[in-house]
C-alpha cells in the first residue's frame, strides 16, 4: 500500500490526512482521523452527460456499526439499513457546503460518500465536510474549492469559545438539562468567507454571534491552506467540462420576444398599488407573478418549438438540449432582471420595500378540541398549521444511534405535502429536506422548552406546510410556538423565524439584504439566511448560498435585520395569545411526580413486578421509575393521583411521634401487626399497647380488618415499626370494654 500523511492542529487536537490506493477506483479519496474519530470521503464522476435539468450531486454520508465498536441494529437485523436521522442532517450539511462550488453548467452525475470507519472523541461530521472537500480538491473533478469546516461551541458563563473540541459529539439531552451548553455552531467557507452554517444557541445576542463568525473565518483560514498546500502535491489535474453554447439564434429570437415582457411580468405589484388588507384577509396579498412568468415560459417554449428543427438540424442537437438552452436562457434572465431590481433600483418583485415583512396571521387553537394544542401561522403566502401533542415519560424516543443513546423528550417533526406548492407527488414518505426543516425548527425551539423537571411530558409537535410561498421552515417554528402556548407547555419564551435573501452583484461590491423572501427571491437570490429567536437572542441559525461565499459583514448586518422583522412577528403571535395557557388540555393525560431513594425502588416494583403492576391495574395509570428514584405517573387526574397516594405510602419513613391509622392484618397472643396505610410495611403493636389498662386477651379488642389509630413509638436500624393505640388514642378501649 502506498501511504502518505499530512497533519494540522485545529482547537488544540490534529486532524490528519492519509492518502493511500485504497480506495483507487475513485477520482479522489482521502481519510481523515482525530482523536480516534476516522472517516473515509470519496468522490466519482460518470463518464457521460446526464441532461436531467438540474445538476446531478448525490451526497452520502453511511453510518457503519462497526465505528461504534459494537454490533447494533436491531434483534432481527444486524446490518445498517436506511439512513439515520443524524445521517441524514450530516449528508445535508456536507451538500450545503460543496454544491455552490461546482460550475453550473457540468452534465455530469458526481457522487460523494463520507464513510464514518470509527467514532472516537470528535464528531465525525465535522470532519466529514472537511474529508469531502479534501477528496474534491485533489480529484480531477471541477470544483472550486476547497472550503474549512469547524464547530465552535460554548459552556454557560464561560466566556471562551472551544473549537472543534469539548462538546463533541453534538450537545445531548444531559447536558441541554443540566444548562451546561449555551452553543453549537458548524461554520464552513473558504477565502474569508462563509458559505454555509448551522446552529443552535441559547438566546446569544446578535453581536456575540457576529464576533464568533470573524474567529470561525480565522479557524477556516487554517484548514483552507492545509488543504490548498496538500493540492499542490497530491492534486490531479481538473478536467475541462466545456460550456456549450447557446446557439445565437434562441438569444436573438428571446430578446425579440420575451425579454420585452420579462419585468412586467415578474414585477406584477408596486408599493403606490399594494392594497392595505386586514391581517385575517391576508391571502389577497400581492405577490411575485407565478402565473404571469409561467404564461410568459409557456409563450416562449411555443417560440422556441417553431424554429427547433432548423436548430436540431444546425448544430446538431436533439429536441431535449434545445428545450434546455431554452429554459437555461429564460432562467437566468429571471436571475438578471431580479439582481437588477434590488441592486440598482431597489425594488422587489411584490412592490415591498427590501426590510419589510409580508402580512402576518396568527391563530391559537380552533381546530379540533381533540387536539392538545394548535397553531396557524400565515406569512404571507405560506401558510403553517402545528400540532402539539403530550404524554407520559414513557413515550420518549429512545435513540441509539453509532454515536450516542439518549432519550427525547421533546420533538418536531416537519410535513411538506405536495399539494402546498401546488403539485402533484409522492406521499407517505420522509424525504431529506422534511428531516432537515422539522430539525433546523427543533433546535430553534428546544432552548426553551422547559425541563423535565418543571414540566414532565413528552412532546411531540408537528407543523404542516399547507401552502408555501418562501421559508416554511421558520413559518414552522412560529406555528410550534402558537401551539405550545395553545397546550399550556409553560416555555420560557416565544420563538419566531424569519428568511433573510440577498442580492449581491459578481464582485461583492453592491449589495441588497432582502427580508422575508418569498420562494422566487429563494430560488434566483444568492442567500437564504434562516434566523429564529425570541425577543432576547437568537436560538437557531442556518444559511445556504448559490455564490462562492458572503462576507462575515453582510451577515452580520443580516442578522440586525433580521431581529428587528423577529421582533414584529412576535408581536403578532403575543397578540394573539401572550403567554402559555394556565392549564393543559383536559384531553392530555396527568401526570405526577415523586421523588423517592433508589434503595426505595424496590418496594414500589414488588416482587417480579407484582406491587407496580398492582397499582397501575388498580389506578389505570402507567408508572416510570427511573434508576434516580424519580417517579412519573401518567393517566386521569383520579388515577393519577391515587396511584401517588399508594406509593407515596409504600415508600414513606416513619417517624417516632407520628400518629396515622391503619388495619389490622394479623392477630397474636402478644400483639397485633397493623398495615399502615397503603405500606408494605406493618407495624407491630405490643399487648401492652393497645389499651390504658392490662389487657389479657388481644382477640378479646382487635379482629383482622379493624380499622385503629396508632402511634410510632419506635423505629429501629432494620426499619421495623412498633406502634402504640393507647398513645394514639387513650379512650378506643374504655375502661367498659374489658
Amino acid at each position: 500500500m502506498n501511504k502518505k500523511e499530512y497533519s494540522i492542529e485545529i482547537g488544540g487536537k490534529t486532524i490528519t490526512a492519509r492518502f493511500s490506493d485504497l480506495a483507487n477506483q475513485a477520482n479522489g479519496s482521502v481519510i481523515l482521523e482525530s482523536e480516534d474519530t476516522v472517516v473515509l470521503a470519496t468522490t466519482a464522476m460518470s463518464a457521460g452527460e446526464r441532461d436531467l435539468g438540474f445538476f446531478n450531486l448525490t451526497v452520502d454520508y453511511l453510518e457503519k456499526y462497526y465505528a461504534a465498536g459494537e454490533i447494533l441494529g436491531s434483534r432481527f437485523m444486524r446490518r445498517e439499513g436506511r439512513p439515520s436521522d443524524e445521517a441524514i442532517l450530516a449528508a445535508r450539511v456536507i451538500d450545503r457546503t460543496i454544491r455552490p462550488l461546482f460550475e453550473k453548467h457540468i452534465k455530469n452525475a458526481i457522487q460523494v460518500i463520507v464513510t464514518v470507519l470509527s467514532v472516537g472523541k470528535q464528531d465525525p461530521a465535522i470532519l466529514a465536510v472537511n474529508a469531502a472537500s479534501l477528496a474534491l480538491a485533489v480529484s480531477d473533478i471541477p470544483w472550486k474549492g476547497p472550503v474549512g469546516a469547524i464547530q465552535i461551541g460554548k459552556l454557560k458563563g464561560e466566556s471562551e469559545i472551544i473549537v472543534n473540541s469539548h462538546l463533541q459529539p453534538r450537545p445531548n439531552e444531559a447536558v441541554i438539562k443540566e444548562e451546561l451548553f449555551d452553543l453549537d455552531l458548524i461554520v464552513c467557507g473558504k477565502d474569508g468567507n462563509i458559505n454555509m452554517i448551522e446552529a443552535m444557541s441559547f438566546e446569544k445576542k446578535e453581536d456575540e454571534i457576529g464576533e464568533i463568525f470573524d474567529r470561525a473565518v480565522e479557524e477556516i483560514s487554517k484548514l483552507e491552506k492545509f488543504q490548498k498546500d496538500i493540492v499542490v502535491e497530491m492534486g490531479k489535474e481538473k478536467k475541462v467540462i466545456a460550456k456549450l453554447e447557446t446557439p445565437e439564434e434562441l438569444k436573438t429570437l428571446f430578446i425579440e420576444k420575451i425579454s420585452p415582457k420579462m419585468e412586467d411580468a415578474l414585477f406584477t405589484s408596486s408599493t403606490d398599488s399594494k392594497v392595505e388588507v386586514h391581517p385575517r384577509n391576508i391571502w389577497h396579498e400581492p405577490h411575485m407573478g407565478k402565473r404571469e412568468i409561467s404564461e410568459l415560459e409557456n409563450e416562449w417554449m411555443e417560440e422556441v418549438a417553431h424554429i427547433s428543427d432548423t436548430l436540431v438540424e444546425k448544430y446538431g442537437l436533439d429536441e431535449g438540449k434545445v428545450k434546455g438552452f431554452a429554459g437555461e436562457l429564460f432562467y437566468l434572465h429571471i436571475d438578471d432582471v431580479l439582481h437588477k431590481g434590488a441592486l440598482e433600483n431597489e425594488k422587489r418583485a411584490d412592490g415591498r420595500a427590501m426590510d419589510t415583512v409580508r402580512n402576518i396571521f396568527a391563530q391559537a387553537g380552533g381546530v379540533s378540541p381533540v387536539l392538545h394544542g394548535s397553531g396557524i401561522f400565515y406569512r404571507g403566502e405560506t401558510h403553517i398549521l402545528s400540532t402539539l401533542t403530550l404524554a407520559g415519560p414513557d413515550a420518549t424516543y429512545l435513540y441509539e444511534g453509532m454515536k450516542s443513546k439518549e432519550k427525547k423528550h421533546f420533538m418536531h417533526h416537519y410535513n411538506f405535502p405536495p399539494y402546498s406548492a401546488g403539485e402533484t407527488g409522492r406521499v407517505g414518505f420522509t424525504n431529506r429536506r422534511e428531516i432537515g426543516h422539522g430539525m433546523l425548527a427543533e433546535k430553534a425551539l428546544r432552548p426553551i422548552i422547559p425541563s423535565l423537571d418543571d414540566f414532565p411530558y413528552t412532546i411531540r409537535l408537528v407543523s404542516e406546510s399547507m401552502a408555501s410561498n418562501g421559508s416554511t421552515s421558520q413559518a414552522a417554528i412560529c406555528g410550534s410556538t402558537i401551539a405550545l402556548m395553545d397546550g399550556g407547555v409553560p416555555i420560557k419564551a416565544p420563538v419566531a423565524g424569519i428568511a433573510m435573501g440577498l442580492m449581491i452583484d459578481e464582485d461583492s461590491s453592491k449589495y441588497k439584504i432582502l427580508t422575508d423572501i418569498q420562494g422566487p427571491e429563494d430560488h434566483h437570490g444568492d442567500m437564504d439566511f434562516k434566523v429564529a429567536g425570541t425577543r432576547e437572542g437568537v436560538t437557531a441559525l442556518q444559511l445556504d448560498i448559490k455564490v462562492d461565499g458572503i462576507p462575515p459583514q453582510i451577515l452580520k448586518e443580516a442578522l440586525v435585520e433580521a431581529k428587528k422583522a423577529r421582533l414584529g412577528i412576535l408581536d403578532v403571535i403575543e397578540s394573539e395569545i401572550a403567554k402559555p395557557r394556565e392549564d393543559i388540555s383536559t384531553n392530555a393525560p396527568k401526570i405526577l411526580t415523586t421523588q423517592i431513594k433508589p434503595k426505595q425502588i424496590g418496594l414500589v416494583i414488588g416482587s417480579g413486578g407484582k406491587v407496580i403492576n398492582e397499582i397501575r391495574e388498580k389506578t389505570g395509570t402507567d408508572i416510570q421509575i427511573e434508576d434516580d428514584g424519580m417517579i412519573y405517573i401518567t393517566g386521569s387526574s383520579d388515577g393519577a393521583a391515587a396511584a401517588l397516594k399508594i406509593i407515596e405510602d409504600i415508600t414513606h419513613e416513619y417517624s417516632v411521634g407520628e400518629k396515622l391509622e391503619g388495619k389490622v392484618v394479623k392477630v397474636l397472643d402478644f400483639g397485633a401487626f397493623v398495615q399502615l396505610g397503603n405500606s408494605q410495611n406493618d407495624g407491630m403493636v405490643h399487648i401492652s399497647e393497645i389499651a390504658p389498662y392490662r389487657v389479657d386477651n388481644v382477640e378479646s379488642l382487635l379482629k383482622i380488618g379493624d380499622v385503629v389509630p396508632v402511634e410510632v413509638i419506635k423505629v429501629d436500624e432494620k426499619g421495623r415499626i412498633n406502634l402504640s393505640i393507647k398513645k394514639a388514642n387513650p379512650d378506643f378501649f374504655p375502661p367498659q370494654a374489658k
